[in-house]
């Protein structure tokens, strides 16, 4: 079985999408210079028609305690999602403060930079692979730039652990039968504009990769 997330949410169709599909994690971000940013009091707002059908993502990048406790007391996420360049300790004092399970992402282009993730053991609930960003880039993901997946050929990941990254409907089967995966996290690949997910999209991808969750 593959469980599927569904990142940078911004409006209630995709939502209702996502939820009808079968999505499993709803992903919404936090970061000022992305074009799916929303506020704690609009993601919470979209959110409570959730709860119930999915775990809810809070995804932050190098947030501060402000930041994080506004997001944290409003939206109530089962997960929070790190996508900076937080080191461990900084995870571990974030789990500390607010005992959510951390999803740490972790921009990956090589096979010793895929053994470094596991230096998060200690703190992470959940490993999130991703692309590095494109050189000059504002935002850390969202590009829908996949890495080379055969870094991950025989890796042995302490933690669970998403595989995010230029992934759609076209390609997530493929990427699970060469990785494993058994969770995947789109954003772009499900979209008709930044932030806009197409209900079609959504369905497909999700389809897709629960079918080959199935054969694989």
């Amino acid at each position: 079985m593959v469980d599927v997330k569904i990142c940078g949410l911004t409006e209630a169709s995709g939502i209702a999408a996502a939820i009808e599909a079968g999505a499993d994690y709803l992903g919404f971000v936090f970061a000022a210079n992305s074009p799916r940013v929303l506020t704690p009091a609009a993601a919470e707002e979209l959110a409570e028609t959730a709860r119930q059908h999915a775990k809810i993502v809070a995804v932050l990048v190098n947030p501060g305690d402000k930041q994080l406790d506004k997001v944290v007391k409003q939206l109530r996420p089962n997960f929070i999602q790190l996508h900076g360049k937080e080191n461990p300790d900084r995870v571990r004092a974030i789990w500390k403060r607010y005992h959510t399970p951390i999803i740490k992402a972790c921009a990956i282009s090589s096979v010793r930079e895929v053994c470094d993730v596991d230096r998060y053991a200690q703190t992470a609930s959940h490993y999130l692979l991703d692309a590095k960003p494109p050189k000059g880039a504002a935002q850390q993901g969202g590009h829908g730039a996949a890495f080379d997946w055969k870094i991950l050929n025989g890796a042995k990941l302490a933690k669970p652990w998403f595989l995010a990254g230029g992934l759609d409907a076209d390609n997530v089967a493929a990427a699970i039968a060469q990785t494993g995966a058994r969770l995947v996290d789109v954003s772009s690949g499900v979209e008709s504009a930044p932030g806009i997910k197409d209900p079609q999209k959504v369905a497909a991808f999700i389809k897709a990769a629960k079918a080959g969750g199935e054969e694989h």
